[in-house]
């Protein structure tokens, strides 16, 4: 197993999930959190670098990061705020519909941080790495990193609800993409940050920024852009029990194949689509034992 480790940046919530309106688990997650505790549970060193309340949420997260082999070092605990929580509500097809119970402008990272080395690997997402209230330290620790060295993955992960904030943190959006070495996201991202559909289009957008997109469209294929052209990789028909972690999943994967030594985009996106379809499967946000097993 390689050392090289892992460091995610992102928010955390205590995930509640419903399926006919009725609470079916509770469970930490945070869309690079789920990623990050799925490659600890498969051997690779990794730390999260995220906030939480003073409340006994905050210490069942903390614990969890232990329990599935994450280093809760870098989590920064606010004793007098309230941890986060999500209410996700699975439809008929076992899609969420979200409702989200937090404070955005009571973010803040003021614990310890990471020092990063040219091995680190960097994983980093949604309104956690555009928040304005928190961009200073965001952004000074990708640019920390990428002056370090290491690999970054950006995984947009821009939900409609942020459609207004977009004025005030398309500049942040556009400098994560700059210092990522891989973007990552949906139609429906791109479709509400740009009001673009097309493939072609998007990737238009993204390569002023990075050259290297993956694009994800839920069951149908996953195209991966560079400079050398579009790659298009068909996506397994399969019984969901819940797609909450998909994606999170999909960029899990994807960084563990390429810890392995994958250097091809189709090893790459083969594993990420196995870790994404594995967690489908269950209700949860992480892969499974099975899955765990069979990787160790």
């Amino acid at each position: 197993m390689t050392k090289k480790r892992v460091i995610g940046i992102g928010e955390t919530v205590l995930d509640i999930l419903f399926k006919n309106d009725q609470p079916q688990k509770a469970v930490p997650g945070g869309s690079t959190f789920n990623s990050i505790v799925s490659l600890g549970r498969a051997g690779v060193p990794c730390a999260m670098v995220t906030e939480v309340g003073g409340d006994h949420i905050g210490e069942i997260i903390c614990r969890y990061l232990q329990e599935n082999g994450v280093s809760s070092e870098y989590v920064c605990r606010h004793q007098h705020i309230k941890s986060h929580i999500s209410l996700a509500f699975l439809n008929e097809h076992n899609d969420a519909q979200y409702v989200f119970y937090k404070d955005h402008a009571s973010v803040s990272l003021d614990g310890k941080l990471p020092e990063f080395c040219k091995d680190d690997v960097v994983l980093f997402g949604s309104f956690f790495a555009i928040n304005p209230a928190i961009r200073p330290v965001v952004g000074g620790l990708l640019r920390a990193a990428r002056e370090a060295g290491a690999w970054l993955y950006y995984d947009v992960n821009f939900r409609k609800d942020h459609i207004p904030d977009l004025p005030n943190v398309m500049s942040n959006i556009e400098e994560n993409m700059s210092l990522a070495d891989v973007v990552r996201g949906s139609t429906e991202d791109f479709e509400y940050m740009y009001g673009l559909l097309d493939g072609d289009a998007i990737y238009e957008r993204v390569s002023q920024h990075c050259p290297t997109l993956i694009l994800t469209d839920g069951p149908r294929s996953v195209r991966v852009y560079t400079p050398e052209g579009c790659e298009t990789y068909p996506v397994q028909t399969i019984e969901t029990v819940s797609t909450v972690g998909a994606g999170d999943n999909f960029n899990a994967g994807y960084i563990y194949a390429m810890l392995q030594g994958s250097r091809d985009q189709v090893s790459r996106i083969r594993m990420a689509q196995q870790w994404s379809q594995d967690v489908c499967r269950q209700i949860g946000n992480n892969i499974s034992d099975e899955l765990v097993a069979a990787i160790n």
